[in-house]
């Protein structure tokens, strides 16, 4: 005999896209904020300045190092171009963050 009582997982999936329409229909409009500048920007831009100073010339000067070390020790080159994009990574990060969220589209 077929089984006539409606599958629990089929009512569930159901009930869920039921909720996600009504959720749907009563959302309001959000937009991107510009706020936030004044509660981290002074964090943001400590930050900023050390990386992009001599503490992050020096801690890319750090991975260039390690990586050629790792390069020597292992007998690859590897460790040594993976060093210099750390390195590089690391310097030109808030670069591209900013390039990043400040983009207009």
């Amino acid at each position: 005999m077929p089984n006539t009582m409606p599958n629990g997982r089929g009512l569930l999936v159901a009930a869920l896209a039921a909720l996600a329409m009504l959720l749907m229909l009563v959302a309001t409009n959000s937009f991107a904020g510009t706020g936030g500048s004044t509660e981290f920007g002074s964090i943001y831009t400590m930050l900023t300045g050390w990386l992009q100073g001599t503490l992050g010339r020096i801690l890319a000067i750090t991975f260039v190092a390690v990586g050629l070390v790792g390069g020597v020790v292992r007998g690859s080159i590897m460790g040594f171009v993976l060093g210099i994009a750390a390195g590089l990574g690391l310097y030109t990060a808030p670069t591209v963050i900013d390039a990043i969220v400040t983009a207009v589209i």
